[in-house]
């Protein structure tokens, strides 16, 4: 197995605050709901809430005063500038409390809280993306959920493909045979193609900065082109990937394999921190029933709780494996990165070639196209 991303990010400018606000002089005062507290210069950070599925809903902190950066937690602690900082909307759908402050060079402000109860059944449907397309014509991904990697930087693992997003007109890009768009069929298509001898298209998806969860259950329904060259991978990673870096905020690889189909065919859950990444990662293969591929649908999906991930294809009852905290015991100088606090987006991608799969050959059929029907978030 090979790391699947390349992410340099780090946005240092939110780092850098005042010795007051490090020494915790700014000024922090009671919790409050909004507004800002007198003689502070940082106002209050807002707490809004949009709808999701069945009582769930998406929170969003919005900064009191221009370019202030946020700092939040959900377990009831109070925040500071060593909690997380918020980098995009998360789910909630469980009964917790967010706190979040703002800071500002040299002041903190007060705390905002916001305390949730949806008492929501686990095993409920509580967010997704179903691709539905109801226009008569392919359209683009929904701009409110998915954004997009491009360009060709090799990814980290040397990988051929020029990554373009809905819309572009990019070099290699195409408005006329896109490379990420979601059918009449009422599925997401991402597109591997060759424009040219040796030049390859497709797409990487992401939800980074738009939606994100902690802990749940996700699913992918995916159908996956199996060729020489061909890397197809639905994962997460943590939020916050833009101030700790890869692979300090996690990487959960739920459905991801390479080249043409095996007998058995087959497909592999991992997990990647400080410490286990790459051949010292955790990773697990699984194969499919006689006479089943990845070339047809199966539901791919994640349990994150707590300390534990598990992995499982088509029957989330019967997980294939499970990483805990004690999975690294044996692994020095591994740390654990899901119970940080952080949420994680999702990301949908083709990629060609690369370190693990290889180059494309003559056998490798474009375009060809990974699937899938949904991406769906439920509550454990």
């Amino acid at each position: 197995h090979r790391d699947l991303h390349s992410f340099p990010t780090r946005r240092s400018s939110d780092l850098i605050l005042t010795s007051a606000l490090l020494c915790g002089c700014g000024g922090q005062g009671t919790e409050a709901s909004g507004g800002s507290a007198p003689n502070q210069q940082t106002a209050v950070p807002k707490i809004s809430t949009s709808p999701a599925q069945n009582g769930a809903v998406i929170v969003t902190l919005t900064p009191g005063t221009a370019g202030a950066t946020v700092y939040y937690t959900v377990d009831g602690t109070a925040p500071t500038t060593a909690s997380q900082i918020y980098e995009a909307p998360f789910l909630v759908s469980s009964n917790l409390t967010v706190k979040a402050v703002a800071a500002s060079p040299g002041s903190l402000s007060s705390v905002a809280s916001q305390t949730f109860a949806p008492n929501v059944p686990a095993g409920t449907l509580v967010w997704s993306d179903e691709f539905t397309n109801n226009t008569g014509a392919n359209t683009a991904p929904n701009p409110q959920v998915w954004t997009y990697d491009t360009g060709n930087s090799g990814f980290g693992n040397h990988e051929l493909e020029n990554y373009c997003a809905w819309g572009s007109n990019a070099a290699l890009c195409s408005t006329t045979n896109p490379s990420a768009y979601v059918g009449t069929d009422g599925y997401l298509h991402i597109a591997a193609q060759q424009p040219s001898p040796g030049v390859y298209t497709s797409a990487r998806l992401k939800t980074q900065g738009l939606f994100s969860f902690q802990y749940g259950r996700i699913e992918f329904r995916a159908m996956v082109p199996e060729a020489q060259g061909f890397w197809p991978a639905g994962w997460l990673m943590g939020n916050n990937i833009v101030t700790a870096d890869w692979p300090a905020c996690g990487e959960m690889d739920v459905l991801e394999r390479v080249n043409a189909a095996k007998t058995p065919d087959w497909n592999e859950g991992s997990v990647h921190g400080v410490g286990f990444t790459g051949d010292s990662g955790l990773g697990t293969v699984v194969n499919f029933p006689a006479g089943q591929t990845a070339a047809q649908w199966h539901t791919y999906g994640m349990i994150w709780t707590k300390g534990s991930v598990a992995y499982y294809v088509d029957d989330p009852a019967h997980p294939y494996v499970t990483y805990t905290t004690s999975s690294l015991a044996n692994l020095s100088g591994a740390t654990w990165p899901f119970d940080a606090g952080q949420s994680n987006f999702i990301l949908l991608n083709l990629a060609i070639g690369g370190d693990w799969p290889g180059p494309p050959n003559a056998t490798t059929p474009f375009p060809s196209e990974m699937l899938v029907d949904y991406v769906r978030v439920y509550t454990n």
